[in-house]
């Protein structure tokens, strides 16, 4: 994920530009502290207080200047209106969240009126068109089939939670006016194998990283992968 989010960026903004990145349900912080380390300022926004304690707790053991480059607020991503003003954002994250909301072309619409012209959103959705994968593989059949013909699931957790389909998730951001310009598998190879106690060796890992990022690159591997990583632009 963070090696794409780099890509993008680095395809559509000049080398060493500072950005103005937002991250809507920022979690423990790790893509918005990677961005700061990186040179750019970085708003966090997170509804779960839990959350947000964990991520102050580790943007006080950044040095300084990465400190002084990071806001972290608590709120709610349907309400970005609320917080900031239009085209006050070069980046916006919303990785993870959207599965968590029942309808989300309104808060979609509200994220991409954050960006600036040229800006980049970036989203990270449960892939809809392939939620009969994990069932499946775990040999629950019934859980397969009926997989095939909703986008409604149960996740880790035991909450009822939604998928999105690539088709559908490209008509909406062209309707908002952040066309669909790239998109990738995230846990083609890997998906239920991320809660391992431990990594394999350095080796190893490596060549699985390698295989994941070529695979979500790539038809027909990308597809059924368990996540899509799509990028929108705003125009």
């Amino acid at each position: 994920m963070g090696r794409q989010v780099d890509e993008q960026i680095a395809h559509r903004f000049p080398v060493g530009q500072r950005l103005r990145v937002l991250d809507v349900g920022m979690g423990q912080g790790t893509q918005a502290l990677r961005l700061a380390r990186a040179g750019h300022m970085v708003t966090g926004l997170e509804q779960d207080p839990g959350m947000l304690a964990v991520a102050r707790e580790a943007l006080d053991a950044e040095p300084a200047g990465i400190r002084d480059r990071v806001r972290l607020m608590e709120g709610d991503g349907r309400e970005t209106g609320a917080h900031f003003l239009p085209g006050s954002f070069d980046v916006v994250l919303c990785h993870g969240v959207l599965m968590y909301v029942p309808e989300s072309d309104g808060m979609l619409a509200g994220l991409a009126r954050m960006l600036a012209h040229g800006g980049l959103l970036s989203l990270l959705v449960r892939n809809g068109d392939a939620l009969a994968m994990r069932p499946a593989l775990c040999g629950d059949w019934s859980g397969a089939l009926a997989a095939f013909d909703s986008v409604d699931y149960t996740n880790r957790l035991g909450l009822d939670v939604r998928a999105d389909r690539l088709a559908t998730l490209t008509a909406t951001l062209s309707g908002i006016g952040a066309p669909l310009q790239a998109w990738y598998g995230v846990r083609v190879f890997t998906d239920g194998t991320e809660a391992g106690e431990t990594l394999p060796p350095e080796a190893e890992l490596d060549l699985l990283l390698a295989a994941e990022d070529r695979a979500g690159r790539t038809d027909p591997y990308r597809g059924v992968a368990a996540l899509l990583h799509l990028c929108g632009v705003r125009g």
